[in-house]
């Protein structure tokens, strides 16, 4: 593990990318120019990726390569480079990109860190509101233009009084479908469409647990560590630890919240799909 000194290094870091990122796609938000497309081939028919998608991540990666030559990176847009390398940057340059064109502040961007093949450091960043959800081994906290305040998780001791979130119920089918829907019924609140901010509402404490599946390396790096540094657990649905692909994804602020979670969804879990 890295030394406190550099990991605050690291930290400084990753927030002048979450800035990079901010410059290129908060002038895009709310935008004629938007350039929205749809990736050729997939299998919904419509997975849209705009200019500010591209253009963060180049920014991104750009930084990376001119102060970590030495460093991996994994991105949506632009692929992998130098994925053996002890220190490798995984990269969701705006996570809800259905959110960002339709001019909803609930995307994000995801920038994660893995230390030997473990996430480690993360920000989920939501430029237009002004906040980065920081995450490492040094603590989890919010930083705004008002400053810095430790992020912790809230205590929940039975699901019935959970609030929960998904981005959207009709993303589970097959065996999914039914687990979701249990689960749903047990919970006390289910929200939708918040893509990564609910993960960020879980650090907070506002929130009890989110869930989703079918979620790749970059949907979820970034995540991990902000909230496991501020006091939750994140899990696949059979309980073990998130894989490196991503897959099927459990989070909670309290172990008794996802264990309850999990017995609900345990039989619908599946591995991961290698990508």
């Amino acid at each position: 593990m890295a030394s406190s000194a550099e990991l605050e290094t690291l930290e400084a870091f990753i927030l002048r990318l979450a800035e990079a990122a901010a410059g290129v796609a908060l002038p895009l938000f709310r935008s004629v120019e938007l350039g929205e497309v749809s990736k050729p081939g997939h299998s919904s028919g419509f997975d849209p990726v705009t200019e500010a998608d591209k253009g963060a991540e180049r920014a991104i990666r750009a930084l990376i390569e001119a102060e970590y030559p030495d460093h991996g990176i994994i991105g949506e847009e632009y692929g992998t480079v130098r994925t053996e390398a002890d220190y490798v940057w995984v990269l969701d340059p705006i996570d809800g990109t259905r959110a960002f064109i339709s001019g909803l502040p609930l995307w994000t961007t995801l920038i994660g860190l893995r230390h030997k093949g473990r996430p480690i450091m993360g920000v989920i960043a939501q430029p237009f509101l002004k906040e980065i959800f920081l995450g490492s081994p040094l603590g989890s906290r919010l930083i705004t233009h008002s400053g810095s305040t430790p992020l912790r998780v809230r205590a929940c001791a039975a699901l019935d009084q959970a609030v929960l979130a998904t981005t959207d119920p009709h993303l589970y089918s097959g065996d999914e479908e039914p687990a979701f829907t249990a689960l749903r019924k047990a919970s006390k609140l289910m929200r939708y469409g918040c893509d990564a901010y609910a993960f960020a509402m879980v650090a907070q404490g506002t929130m009890d647990g989110a869930l989703e599946t079918g979620l790749k390396a970059w949907d979820i790096d970034a995540i991990i560590p902000v909230i496991e540094n501020a006091g939750g657990v994140v899990t696949d649905w059979a309980g073990a630890p998130v894989g490196p692909y991503g897959g099927q994804v459990m989070a909670a602020g309290s172990r008794a919240v996802l264990e309850a979670a999990i017995e609900h969804l345990s039989p619908a879990s599946k591995p991961a799909e290698v990508h």
